[in-house]
């Protein structure tokens, strides 16, 4: 995977990395798209879905938190950080038992992808063994494999590709100049160190961001900018729209305007074409005219069942409702 450097001429808000390319989208010509008309925004971003993409299939994934609470990480958006007082009571890695029976159940309501997140900085080798142990049952299940486990270590993404995984979540967050304002623990090269690793080892990158943190247009055009401009970019994109958590540092963070929400799907829509646009976190508190409308600009992805990680999401039945109403085939 190539990235950019900060030291080149390119400006310094697109992307974090190591050579030096032509970028297909700089953080100016991404800010042009957010300020365009809306309705023709969605308009042009229909197009380009149409043209990549069966636009009446929605991809469904499950999200299962296997190892909740304790992060070291100081990420202002989480509930499971243990620098926040959030009333989240730390747990141990979930029994392969017990994540089967989840798994099995995602698979009957209708889920393609199994996701596992594990509260940790990063994963100890000695960690590994036993999320691989799961990604291979999981996988006999017949469905694909997602984990997210935070920073990973070289040799470590290897392992995981070993044990059959397909996808490697790592979200960016935000954008490099607003990063400092969110995290502290850790920084955006550490990320993108992760996604090379992931990426060298032939695991699918999932890889997006979330809005609401308090930043501006500016910043999530620079945002989209440094996720469009990764070589190749992701497979998979989670938009995710902040459920402030009360206890973190962000719980009484703005909301951002639903049409402004929509804007920014579109534009992920229109600067990585090919990839599977999610909509992630905030689903449950969308309306089902806000999600039709994400679908409109783009969006071909949910996470499925009624609960990510520790925040809530809507229920299957509210998902299959919206689906048959719309005319949506899940896949």
């Amino acid at each position: 995977m190539t990235i950019v450097s900060p030291q080149t001429t390119v400006d310094p808000g697109t992307l974090a990395g190591a050579t030096q390319r032509t970028l297909p989208w700089s953080v100016e010509k991404v800010a042009a798209l957010f300020e365009r008309p809306l309705l023709d925004l969605v308009f042009d971003a229909r197009e380009v879905h149409r043209r990549h993409f069966d636009t009446t299939e929605i991809q469904r994934s499950t999200l299962l938190s296997i190892k909740t609470g304790g992060c070291s990480e100081d990420c202002g958006y989480c509930s499971q950080s243990a620098r926040h007082d959030t009333g989240l009571e730390r747990e141990r890695l979930m029994p392969l038992t017990e994540v089967l029976e989840h798994a099995r159940a995602a698979r009957d309501r209708g889920a393609s992808r199994f996701c596992m997140g594990a509260a940790w900085r990063g994963p100890s080798d000695r960690d590994l063994a036993p999320v691989a142990e799961m990604i291979r049952e999981v996988r006999k299940l017949g469905l694909e494999t997602c984990v997210t486990l935070g920073m990973l270590k070289d040799g470590q993404a290897e392992v995981l590709k070993e044990a059959g995984l397909d996808y490697y979540n790592h979200n960016l967050d935000t954008a490099p100049e607003f990063y400092g304002e969110v995290i502290t623990t850790h920084t955006l090269r550490d990320r993108l160190d992760t996604l090379e690793r992931v990426r060298n080892a032939g695991i699918h990158v999932c890889c997006g961001g979330i809005v609401g943190m308090g930043e501006g247009r500016r910043e999530r055009a620079s945002m989209i900018a440094q996720l469009a401009n990764l070589a190749p970019p992701p497979d998979s994109v989670p938009i995710n729209n902040l459920v402030p958590v009360p206890g973190t540092p962000l719980e009484n963070a703005e909301p951002v305007d639903p049409f402004e929400f929509v804007r920014t799907i579109a534009v992920a829509r229109i600067t990585m074409p090919t990839s599977v646009v999610r909509l992630s976190a905030g689903r449950q508190q969308m309306s089902d005219e806000l999600q039709a409308l994400c679908f409109m600009a783009g969006a071909n992805s949910i996470f499925h069942g009624d609960r990510l990680l520790t925040t809530g999401n809507p229920d299957t039945e509210r998902d299959d409702r919206l689906f048959s109403r719309l005319g949506l085939r899940a896949i």
